[in-house]
């Protein structure tokens, strides 16, 4: 009862009335050009739905709400992989939120699996973009960061500061993110000139 009211306030009652017709079959028999309309149809509604998802879930992990977040961003992850397939690249950014979702919500474990799961995508996705990498070498960074290993935290945001760079330029706002980051690290740390160094940066 607690996850089915969860899952309703984070995310279902926004898309309930969206899966009614992604839910009701076509009434045979179709010709082959109104079936594809269908399932044109069907597929960007899919799109739409993971993409309501998605940003929703962001909103939830923006105000500090990660555990309503966790069932908005498993549905992104559900319509993307009927979207896209279980092994897209587009699927990353919907796993790296999730990730984030269960770290912020003490679930250190699925946020593992999660990153896990994104990481086999982008190893195994030649050529995968460079915006894509620095975000999950961010992902990386964060998630150490809440495991308490602050060294590979700044190993893995360094990366994510020099895709940045070399994707989107030294002084972007992709690039920023990194830093800021990093500096929050080192403030932990007690090292403030570095931490504060990094602020004046960002």
């Amino acid at each position: 009862a607690d996850h089915q009211k969860a899952d309703w306030v984070s995310i279902h009652q926004r898309i309930c009335q969206l899966l009614i017709p992604i839910r009701t079959s076509l009434p045979p028999p179709l010709t082959e050009k109104e079936r594809k309309h269908g399932m044109e149809q069907l597929v960007q509604r899919q799109k739409s739905i993971m993409e309501l998802t998605y940003n929703t879930a962001q909103e939830f992990i923006w105000a500090g709400k990660h555990n309503e977040a966790i069932p908005a961003a498993l549905q992104a992850v559900r319509f993307g992989t009927k979207v896209f397939g279980s092994n897209s690249v587009q699927l990353v950014p919907a796993y790296l939120l999730l990730a984030e979702a269960s770290a912020g919500a003490g679930h250190l474990l699925e946020a593992s699996r999660y990153l896990s799961q994104a990481q086999w995508i982008v190893l195994s996705t030649p050529g995968c973009s460079g915006a894509v990498r620095c975000r999950f070498q961010r992902s990386l960074g964060l998630f150490c960061a809440a495991e308490g290993n602050f060294e590979q935290a700044l190993y893995h945001l360094a990366s994510d500061v020099y895709l940045a760079s070399s994707t989107f330029g030294v002084n972007s706002i992709e690039t920023s993110g990194g830093y800021f980051h990093m500096a929050n690290i080192f403030l932990r740390q007690n090292k403030r000139d570095v931490a504060n160094s990094l602020y004046a940066k960002v």
